[in-house]
């Protein structure tokens, strides 16, 4: 009769996990109490002792024990919508969420679909620029040079996002092509913008490139940043794609051919998908440096969420919040990455159960 062994408790599973020898204890207490200290020290500074509300602001900046929250009290309206006028931040908002929105829509597997998820984006798109922007439906018009704080940061890495994919997916497939010329011009292309900072890619978009496009072309400077930023993205994420397309087996393709699929179909319906699949992890983390990377927009005289934080405490009454109004926006970019990260994750479980 075979034995059967009962599956340890958690204070066994511990123990043998952290307090097998004495050496393993010793860490185990060490490190753990230095966690519990800096966990301890935090909770004090940052909750029990923490001043909140501006009201309370003489307490603040004084030798006090606790954080000042109350710069966020205070400010917070310009590091989430930055210089938009203050009586319209409501568009802002909405705008916001609508962009959030589409996103959390767009990771739901019923909108899975290419025409679903171009109509969801191109939706969440127009409430987002019409709103923004105004002129319309007896909206008062607010130039882009006055958007700013998080609602800027979200729309350029959504704008990004939604411009870049699909260039990437075209230069994935003209990187492969069977035509030396036009997969060589292609590489050529790639390499070059890869090779190049992105601060000089949005440098010259915003600054050189006005210079010699034609008068008729619109030449915004928020928007010819999108633009460079965008296939800055795509060269990257064409690469990324480009090697998930390399991890399938040629047999895939010539049983495809074999079946009278025409190029579009095989593509559509057998590479893209598999090579979406084989690189998904490096799709999240280039998405999530993309997200990241928006602060670099201020280079351009834009006020994203990270300086709009700036400017929060750049003046004598809050000079000394700056740590209370960077750990505000730290979790506001905690926030987003995390959760496409974890996205990310769920998504690789799902992808790799639907393949067993």
């Amino acid at each position: 009769m075979a034995k059967t062994y009962a599956k340890p408790g958690i204070l066994e599973q511990l123990r043998a996990d952290y307090f097998s020898n004495k050496l393993d204890a010793a860490m185990t207490l060490v490190f753990g109490t230095l966690v519990i200290w800096v966990v301890w020290n935090l909770l004090g500074w940052g909750i029990i002792h923490a001043v909140w509300t501006q009201e309370n602001r003489e307490m603040c900046g004084h030798g006090g024990d606790g954080a000042c929250w109350a710069v966020i009290d205070a400010r917070w309206r310009l590091i989430l919508f930055g210089l938009y006028p203050f009586e319209e931040q409501w568009r802002s908002a909405i705008a916001c969420i609508a962009i959030i929105t589409v996103g959390i829509l767009s990771c739901v597997p019923a909108f899975w679909h290419g025409k679903k998820l171009a109509a969801l984006w191109i939706t969440g798109f127009a409430i987002y620029y019409v709103l923004m922007r105004g002129g319309v439906f007896g909206l008062s018009e607010v130039s882009v040079q006055d958007w700013g704080g998080l609602s800027l940061t979200i729309f350029v890495f959504a704008a990004v996002t939604l411009l870049g994919m699909p260039t990437a997916i075209i230069f994935a497939l003209l990187r492969r092509s069977d035509l030396p010329w036009i997969s060589r011009t292609m590489g050529l292309i790639i390499d070059s913008i890869r090779s190049l900072p992105l601060l000089s890619i949005m440098f010259t978009f915003a600054v050189v490139l006005p210079f010699v496009l034609p008068s008729w072309l619109p030449t915004e400077k928020l928007y010819l940043v999108v633009i460079g930023y965008a296939l800055f993205f795509a060269c990257y994420q064409a690469e990324i794609i480009r090697g998930g397309m390399q991890a399938l087996s040629a047999g895939q393709e010539e049983a495809a051919k074999a079946l009278g699929m025409s190029y579009w179909q095989r593509i559509s319906y057998i590479v893209l998908p598999q090579a979406f699949r084989n690189a998904l992890p490096p799709t999240i983390n280039q998405l999530v440096i993309t997200f990241k990377e928006t602060s670099l927009v201020v280079i351009i005289g834009f006020f994203e969420v990270l300086a709009s934080g700036n400017a929060a405490y750049g003046n004598s009454d809050w000079n000394f919040a700056h740590i209370e109004v960077y750990s505000f926006v730290g979790l506001i970019y905690f926030i987003f990455v995390f959760s496409l990260s974890r996205y990310g994750a769920y998504l690789e479980r799902r992808l790799a159960v639907a393949t067993r």
